[in-house]
């Protein structure tokens, strides 16, 4: 599995983001929700899933994780809201998914 996608994270009061990167979306939002990732998510209660992107590679997240990691936090909340105009969790749609 050489594709990848960038996620982001946040806490149930919408004011933290967390960005990150991975090879399966479904196994990694399970593990921040689940509180099994020490750092940053475990700290900050980054426990719900408001936005994903899909790559066809792995090294194409990577890069799309390191330019949101730089934009300025309006920028961040406008590209979530542009899908995601509730911030609501997508955990349940990732779930169906992996179906």
């Amino acid at each position: 599995m050489n594709s990848g996608f960038v996620y982001i994270m946040t806490n149930p009061s919408r004011n933290v983001f967390y960005i990150g990167v991975t090879n399966n979306l479904f196994r990694r939002v399970f593990e921040h929700k689940n509180k099994m990732i020490e750092g940053f998510t475990h700290k900050y209660n980054c426990v719900v899933v408001v936005y994903y992107e899909y790559f066809e590679t792995i090294k194409e997240a990577i890069r799309r994780e390191k330019q949101l990691k730089s934009w300025k936090r309006e920028w961040k909340l406008r590209l979530i809201k542009t899908r995601n105009p509730d911030l609501r969790d997508l955990w349940e749609d990732i779930r169906e998914s992996y179906r």
